[in-house]
């Protein structure tokens, strides 16, 4: 990986958010050698503010090889669907621990729902038992469902999820896990904030990530073409790592507790299909290979993620969709 570009992103969200509300406090994140857990512990560490992280992982070894030696960091290693315990002070917590990965959405499905909901129930106990200041669980647009035509879709907005779909094993997860936050919140006032993502994408993300924007970037970075399995007609907003990370800084500082937030590009809309046509150049075409094979993909969607809501605590977008992609190559 360009480390250059990685670092640059984490300097860019320490200059563009006020990391001093962080001072002196300590932070935990679970899944914290993940793409968008790493980015914040970083940030957190290379703040200049005393800012203390406990990182939660299952590899102690690939921990090590993404974080250097700092007297700030504590590693708790272990999995997220075992009971958290440790002595250390716990200010505010960063639940990003969870598959990513679509085929096991469909290979796995009890794995994948109960990864989803034991994992945040054990946050959401810890919280509760440590008292913090504030807890952000990082949650997903897919929990939106099908929409016939609406598009411009609010956090009260819900279409349809197909129960008995074994992919739906994701969507209705982190559906669950959602209202368990609010359950904890309601019942125990614990003070949780809800961050419901877009695809989210950059530098660092890992070499055998298989999702549709590390497929196509690594075909343009070997200048090979982009192989499409479907029309490519689902309809999404995306958002860079670094725009993304400064909205979870901002809903866990900011953001009314029990209440949700999108977090997405809304410039960045437009269709997988029209993605990839973006992306080409002399070497680079789009090709399509349409099958029957089921992959894990998501049904076809069209959601555009309104992020008002966000926007009124004081964030904004900076990267747009082909900043994105080419931070994103340039890095590979």
């Amino acid at each position: 990986m360009n480390n250059d570009i990685f670092n640059e992103d984490i300097k860019n969200i320490i200059k563009d958010f006020d990391m001093s509300v962080f001072k002196n406090k300590t932070v935990m994140i679970t899944g914290a050698t993940g793409l968008i857990g790493k980015i914040c512990a970083l940030a957190l560490l290379q703040s200049g503010c005393n800012t203390k992280v406990v990182a939660l992982v299952r590899n102690k070894e690939k921990a090590k090889k993404i974080f250097n030696q700092n007297p700030n960091l504590t590693f708790l290693v272990q999995d997220i669907n075992s009971e958290i315990n440790t002595d250390l002070n716990i200010d505010y917590i960063i639940h990003t621990a969870n598959s990513t990965k679509s085929t096991d959405f469909i290979e796995k499905p009890v794995e994948t729902i109960n990864t989803i909901l034991n994992g945040t129930r054990n946050v959401l106990e810890l919280a509760k038992t440590k008292r913090v200041s504030g807890i952000v669980y990082l949650s997903s647009l897919e929990v939106y469902g099908q929409y016939n035509s609406k598009e411009d879709i609010k956090e009260e907005d819900y279409g349809y999820i197909d129960i008995l779909n074994t992919r739906s094993s994701y969507s209705e997860g982190k559906k669950i896990a959602e209202n368990l936050c609010i359950a904890y919140g309601a019942e125990y006032g614990i003070p949780v904030k809800i961050a419901r993502l877009a695809q989210t994408f950059g530098a660092g993300i890992e070499k055998d990530d298989t999702r549709v924007f590390a497929q196509f970037a690594r075909s343009v970075k070997n200048g090979e073409n982009i192989i499409l399995h479907t029309k490519g007609e689902t309809k999404r907003n995306y958002c860079y790592t670094t725009d993304a990370v400064r909205a979870v800084f901002t809903i866990l500082v900011k953001g009314a507790n029990n209440n949700a937030y999108n977090v997405a590009n809304k410039d960045s809309y437009c269709s997988i299909s029209d993605m990839a046509q973006m992306l080409t150049n002399e070497k680079t075409k789009v090709e399509y290979l349409i099958d029957n094979q089921n992959r894990g993909f998501n049904p076809t969607v069209k959601i555009c993620l309104n992020t008002d809501k966000l926007e009124e605590l004081g964030w904004e977008a900076k990267i747009g969709l082909k900043e994105s992609f080419n931070r994103l190559i340039n890095s590979l």
